[in-house]
């Protein structure tokens, strides 16, 4: 099948997702599992693009895979032609578990099942050991209808054997996300150029949006963050219809995905000049995240800099500006498993790749800023992949 009328300039190739597959199925011999499989929806289709190529819109999206090493995407009622087009998977299946919200009972149709499936990827018994994975974004239809499907099968969490397909990236997707993080400081620098007061949080995030599409990205890696003043408190927001004043602190967390990847930095504006404790808690968040940097190597355990980030905001007075810790993982979506946490137990390794996402939040001033960029680890540090930020820009209106 030929997918080249689907591809960007920088994409993955159709080798590597039949190579997931290969892997997948390792793990799954290793596991003592029979298959797997994993879902997704439009916000979160990680897995099931990972092995697919596949997004899905409105309605669900599920792979299941053999640990003999084949395949099937498992699509809703009304997505058989779009995920046909889009699959790197040849065998695709229409199944009423994965179809949209509202819930339709589609009288006429004759769907597949999980058995026709399963039949497909040569799974066949009944006492099997079935991994389930992405288990969050696998809606309580789906799992009942596996179990219905399989009563006699032992179902079983796989979130971990995800994470660590998904941990070490290729250089094609190192490549995805790089050109992604190009485009995204394309995007911050047109919105720096032509922000004023009296615009809108949203009108910058449709200068935004017009960047990231003229320049060769899919979509927003992330709803686009243009957020000012008391919405800088949100870690997690949406842009609204607040009109920019002069001397307010805006921030920026613009994203592009490219074949599915995630890229986003960000940074604040300040539209003026930043002065006292305002100045000192957004210079001490660089400082932070710079600090961060330097922490990042192969074999380091990430608890170690989860814990270390947190006393330095103890140390130099910010203990009540913390929020969370000092990286997440990124990929195909801007968050993804494994976080860095003083609970976690893994230690770095060469291309991992992560956000230095580091937010400080003061609610006594009533303002919180982001600094974040991508970077993968490497045998001796960490490669920045996004152009490097820092600057503080102060602009005069």
């Amino acid at each position: 099948m030929d997918h080249s009328t689907h591809h960007g300039k920088v994409f993955i190739p159709d080798s590597e997702y039949l190579d997931r597959v290969k892997k997948a199925a390792a793990l799954l011999r290793r596991e003592g599992l029979d298959a797997m499989i994993v879902n997704g929806t439009e916000s979160d289709y990680a897995n099931p693009r990972y092995f697919s190529g596949y997004w899905p819109l409105f309605e669900r999206a599920g792979v299941a895979i053999s640990a003999g090493g084949d395949a099937a995407l498992m699509c809703g009622p009304e997505s058989r032609h779009f995920a046909g087009d889009r699959s790197r998977l040849d065998k695709v299946f229409v199944l009423k578990e994965y179809r949209e919200g509202a819930d339709p009972s589609y009288p006429e149709l004759v769907p597949d099942t999980y058995h026709d499936v399963f039949k497909a990827i040569g799974v066949t018994g009944t006492k099997l050991r079935i991994g389930i994975a992405s288990f969050l974004d696998t809606s309580v239809t789906i799992y009942e209808g596996i179990k219905a499907a399989f009563p006699d099968a032992e179902l079983v969490r796989a979130d971990q054997l995800m994470t660590e397909l998904r941990q070490i990236k290729s250089p094609a997707e190192l490549a995805c996300l790089k050109e992604g993080y190009r485009i995204a400081e394309l995007a911050s620098q047109q919105v720096i150029r032509e922000i004023r007061p009296g615009m809108t949080e949203l009108q910058m995030v449709g200068v935004a949006e017009r960047v990231v599409y003229e320049e060769g990205a899919e979509y927003e890696g992330l709803p686009m963050y243009v957020f000012s003043e008391a919405s800088t408190r949100h870690a997690i927001s949406r842009s609204c219809y607040r009109t920019f004043q002069k001397g307010d602190i805006v921030q920026l967390n613009l994203s592009a995905k490219i074949d599915g990847y995630s890229a986003a930095i960000g940074y604040p504006l300040i539209l003026g000049k930043l002065e006292g404790k305002r100045r000192d808690i957004v210079l001490f968040g660089r400082e932070a995240h710079f600090w961060t940097q330097q922490q990042v190597k192969a074999g380091v355990p990430v608890a170690d800099i989860a814990r270390k980030f947190y006393d330095l905001y103890i140390e130099k007075g910010y203990d009540k500006n913390y929020v969370y810790g000092p990286l997440h993982s990124t990929g195909l979506i801007e968050v993804e498993a494994p976080w860095v946490e003083t609970s976690s137990d893994y230690c770095f390794e060469p291309n991992m790749t992560f956000q230095i996402d580091t937010y400080i939040s003061s609610d006594e001033l009533g303002f919180g800023v982001r600094w974040e960029k991508g970077i993968a680890v490497t045998e001796t540090g960490c490669d920045v992949l996004s152009p490097e930020i820092g600057t503080l820009y102060e602009l005069e209106f």
